[in-house]
């Protein structure tokens, strides 16, 4: 068997359980060990996946339940990417807080690369089974993340609510995968999409068991009326632990929608593209007016990524229009291309919150970003590239992503709900903009000096100017997403 296509979930495996392993031996001031390791973990798995000689194609591994194929390994890279961007800009914060007993926390690092062993295995699963180990393993890490300050109660109180609503959401999962199983006999995504398309299958079992799957994945992914979770557990989880929710698993979120909706159940696309249209548009509202009552900068980031999320499902809808499915490859390359903009943009907003923050003081509530310009410049223009990317406002990477997918919307002609989509759009641009107002034109609120590691400056620099660089230049991603979703139809 040709295991090289597996060699980053190899590595990746055995590299956390040397880590785990190295951690357990090493005094407190040397803790910097495991973190140099788990970026240096990271580094070699994006030099593998790149190196995958079999990159351009599709390729099946253990009886067709793993694939690998250039859409899984685009977004691997990005997943690489964003896990490794929140642990520079999460290190300095985790050992301030003494997330463990420990000055750097072994198991900070330890559990976010099981989450991102979790994300690998959802974003090439090929089996519902599959798919939903690899949602469990990064569910679970993330349960425990959000709970690794034992001491502190509003976090306790986020870790119970999203384990119990995480549990509620792998319920409906499963009872939406055993449904399609009884209508189709198989778990494989190729004979179930064979299966749905029979005019023997049985349609009222197949729709019942698709929406009990959109409602799971509709959980996951924090849009309405599935959202209660994400505010909470936003404001209420360790900075850290909030980006490590927000940036890297909604790649895999993006990926499991792709395989389970697009590969598994495309001839069903009508029945399941109906519900996308209803979700996509509570999430925008709902998301877009809360955010505008909210004072904690977190939470406003939560309703943010609900109505984020709710434009992403946009693309996904606008696949298959009566049965021409023409437009699939511009709608499916427009939402992975949003769904990329979004994550690095979220890792970018963050990294400027744990950037403000220091020990005993949590840098979260709109006020403590007064006057940002006064104290650094510099960083004040870096958030103000990323509020106007989260708001769509060119030439940032976000008016481009926005753009692709109203124009996948437009395409399908479904103008109405490109309308809708621009008008909360617009709504949503309040709050973004009412962020840059705070650092441009009112006092400090804190005078203290912003204390941060160099590698955090520097790649957190980097970050903003990418976010202006790709809005300004986006043609190269934005062809790597539709050659990928290209090839990855075609298999």
């Amino acid at each position: 068997m040709n295991l090289i296509p597996l060699y980053p979930e190899i590595f990746l495996l055995l590299a956390i359980c040397v880590i785990l392993l190295i951690d357990m031996f090493l005094a407190d001031d040397k803790r910097n060990v495991t973190y140099a390791l788990s970026i240096l973990t990271l580094a070699v798995c994006g030099v593998l996946t790149v190196m995958n000689p079999s990159g351009d194609i599709s390729v099946y591994l253990s009886n067709k339940m793993f694939v690998s194929d250039p859409m899984s390994n685009l977004l691997k890279l990005f997943s690489y990417i964003a896990v490794g961007l929140t642990l520079i800009y999460g290190r300095q914060y985790a050992a301030d807080r003494g997330m463990t007993n420990d000055k750097l926390g072994g198991e900070f690092y330890v559990l976010a690369l099981f989450s991102l062993l979790g994300q690998m295995v959802m974003i090439s699963g090929n089996n519902f089974l599959v798919i939903y180990l690899g949602l469990e393993l990064m569910s679970l890490s993330l349960y425990a993340l959000v709970a690794l300050r034992r001491d502190h109660t509003v976090s306790t109180e986020a870790a119970m609510k999203y384990f119990i609503l995480g549990a509620l959401a792998s319920g409906f999962l499963l009872y939406g995968i055993s449904m399609l199983y009884g209508a189709t006999g198989s778990l494989d995504l190729a004979e179930v999409a064979k299966a749905a398309a029979s005019p023997a299958a049985n349609k009222q079992i197949l729709v019942f068991g698709i929406v009990f799957l959109v409602a799971g994945l509709a959980f996951k992914l924090g849009v309405v009326p599935f959202h209660m979770w994400v505010p909470d557990v936003y404001q209420g989880s360790p900075t850290a632990v909030t980006l490590l929710l927000g940036g890297a698993p909604k790649l895999a979120a993006f990926a499991i929608c792709f395989r389970l909706l697009v590969e598994g159940l495309f001839p069903q696309a009508i029945d399941w593209q109906q519900m996308l249209v209803v979700l996509a548009v509570m999430s925008m509202a709902i998301g877009n007016i809360t955010a505008i009552a909210q004072t904690n900068l977190k939470r406003m980031l939560a309703y943010s990524t609900i109505s984020q999320m709710g434009f992403m499902l946009l693309g996904l809808l606008s696949g298959v229009v009566g049965h021409n499915t023409s437009f699939a490859a511009e709608a499916y390359s427009a939402s992975m291309f949003y769904s990329i903009t979004y994550v690095l943009t979220t890792l970018g907003t963050f990294g400027v919150i744990m950037l403000l923050a220091r020990s005993g003081f949590e840098a979260e509530n709109l006020d403590d970003l007064k006057g940002l310009n006064k104290r650094s410049p510099w960083f004040a223009l870096v958030m103000l590239l990323l509020m106007f990317s989260l708001a769509g406002i060119p030439p940032m990477m976000g008016f481009y992503a926005k753009l692709s997918v109203l124009k996948a919307v437009l395409a399908t002609g479904q103008v109405w709900l490109a309308v809708a989509a621009v008008l909360f759009s617009l709504i949503g641009a309040f709050y973004y903009i009412r962020v840059v107002k705070l650092m441009y034109f009112d006092q400090p609120a804190d005078q203290h000096a912003i204390v941060a590691s160099t590698d955090m400056r520097i790649v957190l620099s980097i970050n903003g100017i990418a976010v202006l660089v790709m809005g300004l230049m986006p043609g190269s991603l934005m062809s790597a997403c539709t050659n990928a979703i290209i090839k990855t139809l075609a298999s």
